[in-house]
């Protein structure tokens, strides 16, 4: 009885990998766009519990969110035209609309447009 090959041949084994380390690459570059959309969320919601904060200026609020920043790296959202201010009836939207651009080869790029937005304490008011 003659048995057949099993398996992959070395030629495919290659390519598997390949695509492996294409992947694996991507998600290097994407993963920590995420991550620091997720810090800007967290310091956001942080301003939202900042019982501090309450009475507040636009100013003081934008300096105390740069802090935050600030403390969990995230770097690629410190321009100041990326915060926007709305007042609504509950309080003060604190609106941050940003993208982030990475390097994926040659003149390839991943590009990330993210949008957080979050409603301060009732009485936070300033110009």
């Amino acid at each position: 009885m003659k048995q057949k090959q099993r398996g992959m041949t070395m030629l495919g084994f290659l390519m598997v990998l390949c695509l492996g380390i294409f992947f694996a690459y991507c998600a290097m570059k994407i993963v920590p766009m995420y991550i620091e959309f997720y810090s800007v969320k967290q310091a956001l919601k942080g301003l939202a519990d900042d019982k501090e904060l309450a009475g507040a200026s636009k100013e003081e609020v934008r300096t105390r969110y740069l802090k935050r920043l600030e403390m969990s790296y995230a770097d690629h959202v410190k321009k100041m035209d990326a915060m926007k201010f709305e007042s609504t009836d509950g309080g003060l939207k604190m609106i941050v609309d940003y993208e982030r651009r990475e390097s994926l080869m040659a003149n390839l790029d991943v590009v990330g447009k993210f949008h957080a937005e979050q409603v301060l304490a009732r009485g936070t008011s300033g110009e």
